[in-house]
C-alpha cells in the first residue's frame, strides 16, 4: 500500500490496552516518564503511539440505491469496535499494533454476503503532523439468513524511538521532586511552555477509521 496524506481529526478514544486514557498516553511500562509528580499531571506516557479512532470515522453507512439518503435505503451500517493496541518498544523502531473488529447490521436477511469496507491508519505527530497514512479494507460476512455480520482487521505503525522520547532536560523538569517552600512547587511542569511543546513533540498516535468518502463523512457529521 502506498502512503498518502491527510490532516487528522480531532479524536474521541485514545486505547492503551483495552482501557481509555489521557491525550500523552502511551503504554506504560517500566522505566517510563511518570507525569504524575507534578502538580494537576495525571498521565504516564512511552514511547509507544497512542491508538485513537478519529471523530466522526468509526462508522460507515452504505446506502442502495447509491443515490438515495432514505432510511429506507439505508443498506449496510458498520461500526469500528473492540480496538486493541498491542506495543513493542524494545527496538529503535517502537512498533504499534491495533487490531479491530467491525460490527455491521445489513437491511435484508438474505444469503449469505460479504462487503469490502476501506479503513485507513494514519500516524500523527504532536496532534496535528501527519508522518504517514496507509490504506487497507477489513471484510465482514453476512452468515445466511443474518442482518447482524463481523470482520477483523489491524491497523501498525512504526516510530522512531528517538523521535518519541523526551530530551533529558526535559524529563529532569518533569521528574524533579518538589518540596513544600520551593519557588516552583505549585506550578505544573506542563504548563511551562517550552516544556509542553517538548512533550507534545514527542507524543505521537496511530489514528484508525474508516477511509469515507466527503459525501459519507459529511452524512456522518450530520447524523
Amino acid at each position: 500500500m502506498m502512503p498518502s496524506f491527510v490532516p487528522p481529526r480531532k479524536s474521541i478514544a485514545i486505547l492503551c490496552g483495552a482501557a481509555a486514557m489521557v491525550m500523552v498516553a502511551g503504554c506504560a511500562k517500566d522505566n517510563d516518564i511518570d507525569l504524575s509528580s507534578g502538580v494537576g499531571i495525571t498521565a504516564t506516557r512511552s514511547a509507544c503511539p497512542a491508538v485513537a479512532v478519529p471523530l466522526h470515522t468509526g462508522d460507515i453507512t452504505l446506502f442502495d440505491p447509491a443515490t438515495s439518503r432514505d432510511a429506507s435505503a439505508v443498506d449496510v451500517v458498520a461500526t469500528i469496535t473492540h480496538v486493541v493496541p498491542q506495543c513493542n518498544d524494545q527496538a529503535e523502531k517502537v512498533y504499534q499494533l491495533a487490531d479491530f473488529d467491525v460490527v455491521a447490521t445489513r437491511r435484508d436477511a438474505g444469503p449469505a454476503r460479504t462487503v469490502e469496507l476501506p479503513y485507513f491508519a494514519t500516524v500523527v505527530q504532536g496532534g496535528t503532523a501527519v508522518v504517514a497514512k496507509r490504506l487497507g479494507t477489513v471484510t465482514v460476512s453476512f452468515p445466511e439468513g443474518q442482518t447482524r455480520g463481523s470482520g477483523h482487521a489491524q491497523a501498525a505503525a512504526y516510530v522512531d524511538r528517538a523521535a518519541a522520547t523526551l530530551p533529558a532536560d526535559v524529563q529532569e523538569r518533569i521528574n524533579r521532586k518538589r518540596r513544600a517552600g520551593d519557588a516552583d512547587a505549585a506550578i505544573d511542569p506542563l504548563s511551562i511552555p517550552e516544556v509542553r511543546a517538548a512533550v507534545q513533540r514527542a507524543s505521537f498516535e496511530l489514528l484508525v477509521g474508516f477511509q469515507l468518502t466527503q459525501e459519507q463523512l459529511e452524512y456522518n457529521v450530520r447524523r
